[in-house]
């Protein structure tokens, strides 16, 4: 797929077929998380690649929206150290989402869908992925193939109109 054709057939996907994604796949979409820009090249990422069912379903417990992760082929648990101070945290998250937004792409590319989900008990996410103090579970990506039709590119997408949402040179 063209990258302009993954980027117009991303979607958030929830249900996934039961079919294993190859681990050559899973690498590359980690890979272009990996190759995201950061802040001064800061990286402040650790990827935690879950395939084992149990796992999954015990990691989908760290948020009430992240049901689809116990059903997805994997999970990919973006997590990061925790900062002291607001403007740190605000470029980690931007670099996070950078991260993320890379791999919805790269898997797209693939075929691949992805579901994003939040973290909130992190006592629970800790307790299923055993990353070390000073660290959270920041986002999960459920990965797998969809289940209600492959991706391909969405021609009426449900968003707000081009020009109600660019502004060139001021509002």
């Amino acid at each position: 797929m063209e990258t302009w054709d993954a980027l117009r057939s991303r979607r958030n996907v929830r249900q996934f077929t039961d079919e294993p994604v190859p681990d050559e796949a899973l690498d590359r979409i980690l890979e272009a998380g990996r190759r995201a820009p950061s802040a001064s090249n800061w990286q402040p990422w650790d990827f935690v690649v879950v395939t084992d069912r149990a796992q999954l379903v015990e990691l989908a417990k760290v948020w009430q929206g992240a049901q689809h992760v116990a059903r997805a082929a994997a999970a990919i648990a973006i997590v990061a150290p925790e900062q002291e101070d607001d403007r740190r945290s605000t470029m980690l998250h931007y670099d996070l989402g950078q991260a993320t937004y890379a791999m919805t792409v790269a898997a797209a590319d693939l075929g691949v869908g992805t579901g994003h989900a939040a973290a909130l008990d992190q006592e629970q996410a800790r307790a299923v992925l055993g990353f070390p103090d000073g660290h959270f579970l920041a986002y999960l990506l459920s990965v797998g193939y969809p289940a209600d039709r492959p991706l391909k590119v969405i021609e009426h997408l449900d968003r707000r109109p081009f020009d109600e949402v660019v502004h060139r040179g001021r509002w």
